[in-house]
Order: structure tokens, then sequence, then C-alpha cells
């Protein structure tokens, strides 16, 4: 599809351009130019939530479009083919966001992975690391999930992964050309994470603060926070306001799911020091310490499975979250934007530059200035095809 978008202010994933034109020729930006005016329209890359499960739903990766996410990772489905079956779905469709996914976590025997699915595949130690991981990259794993949770905070007690076994699977990964992912819950899971040199982190604790020696640590690394989840398991004010936005016009099924009951985020079994201003203290820290941070939503609702963390809506609030944390309003788009199309290795996305994909979000107001104006969606295309939002939206209408 073939078309120019004139006088909007342009935030290309990196730099602010003041009032422009771009031009897009089957699917691809052909021209970016900078030229006098006074809009009033913004004009960014689609989003890309870089923490979501998505559970073969495709109506999630439709719902994720109409609010402006062109692309999800998915952290984890099992069995891959779950995940499989729609990333390849979703690279040929327009009218929904591309799917990329982790597949099979890392998890040991007996360990919360098996808590979760229990045929699932276990890695024992380190001796098994190489052929586990190839196993996963055979599987069709986009990156590698590395699961450091001893269920705590589900009321559990399971056996983790040590030092050794975490830094054999960043070796095989990082070997084969994978990023890896550590999902923590806590601050000794972040440190075992650092220390065995991880790519990602994603989660921050909410029962402590992130100390000086683990921001140090984590200076060559990156933080996926996903705090719209943090803040919905600890039931804090907030995140439920996102429902009554009418910027965002979300169906009664969405509504009625972010009114969910934080149990359903395992609130119940959290500890006494539980607190989401340890979490937004932890990235104030990462932030100033200059550790990249990207923004992952964790979302995992779904048509028959409800839970507060929407596909889509939900990067909104993340967006603001961020901001509360310390970064500037721009500052937290490149962290939805141009951040994780480089981290991740989506060279064709994530920027308004000549050869990258049409992937393009258009909202009213300015963004760059106040982080909400990404809630009064104008339009959002996907390859250079327009979203139609109502369409997206249609099964979403009725609570479940």
């Amino acid at each position: 599809m073939n078309f120019e978008l004139d006088d909007v202010r342009i935030f290309d994933g990196e730099r602010v351009i003041g009032n422009g034109r771009v031009r897009v020729r089957d699917g691809v930006i052909t021209k970016v130019a900078e030229r006098p005016g006074a809009p009033t329209h913004t004009l960014l890359p689609g989003l890309i939530d870089a923490h979501t499960h998505v559970f073969g739903w495709a109506d999630n990766l439709r719902q994720a479009l109409a609010y402006g996410v062109t692309t999800e990772l998915d952290m984890f489905a099992y069995p891959p083919s779950l995940a499989n079956e729609l990333c390849g779905a979703s690279e040929k469709a327009t009218d929904m966001a591309e799917l990329f996914s982790a597949g099979t976590v890392v998890s040991p025997p007996g360990g919360y992975g098996s808590v979760v699915m229990p045929d699932m595949p276990t890695l024992a130690g380190p001796h098994d690391a190489e052929a586990f991981v190839a196993a996963r990259i055979a599987e069709g794993s986009r990156y590698v999930k590395v699961v450091i949770d001893n269920g705590a905070n589900h009321g559990i007690s399971v056996p983790t992964l040590d030092l050794d076994t975490i830094k054999a699977v960043a070796d095989a990964a990082r070997a084969r050309g994978r990023r890896t992912v550590a999902h923590i819950h806590d601050a000794v899971g972040v440190r075992l994470a650092l220390r065995a040199g991880v790519d990602a982190v994603t989660h921050v604790p909410l029962s402590e603060v992130l100390d000086d020696d683990i921001v140090r640590l984590a200076s060559s690394h990156v933080f996926i926070p996903t705090l719209a989840t943090m803040e919905m398991t600890v039931g804090a004010p907030g995140g439920r306001d996102l429902a009554r936005d009418p910027r965002l016009n979300l169906p009664e099924r969405l509504r009625a799911a972010i009114g969910e009951s934080h149990d359903s985020l395992a609130g119940v079994h959290l500890g006494p020091d539980a607190d989401f201003a340890n979490a937004l203290e932890s990235v104030r820290r990462l932030h100033e310490a200059g550790v990249v941070l990207l923004v992952g939503t964790d979302a995992d609702d779904a048509p028959l499975r409800p839970a507060p963390v929407v596909h889509g809506a939900s990067i909104h609030r993340e967006l603001e979250l961020l901001v509360m944390a310390g970064l500037n309003p721009v500052q937290a788009l490149t962290a939805a934007t141009a951040g994780p199309a480089v981290h991740f290795g989506l060279e064709d996305r994530g920027l308004i530059r000549p050869g990258r994909r049409a992937d393009l979000l258009l909202v009213a107001g300015d963004p760059t200035e106040e982080i909400t104006a990404t809630r009064d969606i104008a339009a959002v295309w996907r390859q250079g095809v327009p979203c139609d939002r109502d369409k997206a939206l249609a099964g979403q209408q009725d609570v479940e």
C-alpha cells in the first residue's frame, strides 16, 4: 500500500522531528522529510511489547495491533507448536501484531516450569545445557528464556537453577546467536542471572530495592521490568484506572479483565514487605545508572482466561509507569520501539527511517511531552496496511 502522511510530528524511535512528512511504498518507509508546521498529531514506530504470553490466541495479536502494538515477544509457549503456528501466521498477516517466541523455557526437574507444565523438558545441570539449548532452537525458539524462581510468590517451594547451569545456558545460546532472558522474582535471582551472563532480566522484585552492587552488575545488561504486572500483582492503585480511560475505548470484556482480582497474579502469596514502590525505585536506580530498559507488560489475558494485564492496551500503562520511575517520555518511547528492535535483532522495524517496515502508530497530541497521549490512537498500520480497529476488537465485546 502506498500513501503519505503529511504535517505530523515524528518520533522516529530515537529523536523528535517537530513536523514532517513520511512516504510509504509497498509497506516500506521510503522517505522522511522535515518541514515547517504546527502538527496536531504524532507519528511513532509501531510499539514492541518485549514480554507477553499469547497462549496461541490470534485474537490477542489482533487486539494488540488495535492498540498500536505491531510486534509482541512471547516469553513462554508449550508445546512449541502452540507458538510456531501463530508466529508463522503472524509473519504473513497484516491484521495482527507479529509474534516471536521463546517457546519452551529453561527450568530444572521439579522446578517452577514443571509446576506450570509437568510434561515440559527440564535441564538437570550444566553438562546438558548445549543439547538443551540446541533442542530449543530446533523447535523454533527465537531467544532462550531461563526461569530463576523458587516458587515463593506462588506459595510453593521448588528447586531453581544454579549459577553454573545458567551460565552454561547463556554461553550455549550466545554461541548460537541467541539472546537469553531470565525470569526472576527476587534480588538473589537478579544477582544470579547477571553473574551468569544472561543478556536480559525480566521483572523487578517487589519485596526489596536492588542494591548498589546489583545495579553495577546490571550496567552491561538489559532489563524488562514489567511494571504493569508488578503493579497489578500487589493490587497497587492506578493500574485499574486504565479500564476507565475514555481514550482507549476498551471493550467490555477487557474492562472486566482489568478488574480481575490481583490474586490471579499470585498476589495472595506475597510477603509483608511486598510494595510496588520498591519496584519503581529499582527501575529508577537502574535508569540513573544507564541500564537499558525495555517495555514489556507480561500481558497474559486471553478470551477464556481473563487476567488484569491485557494485550495492547496495557503497554500504555507500562509507558506511564516508566515515566513515573524517572524516564522522560522520549526515553520511554524508545524503550518501546528502537530499544527492543535493537536488542532482539529486529532490524527491519522500530524506527521511522527509509528502508524500515511501515509499522506505524498515529496518535492525537504529543506523547513526547505527555506520555499518556499514546492512548489517543488515530490510526495503526502494519507493513503499510491500516488496521481496522473496530473489527480487531469485535471479538472482545462480551464478557466470557
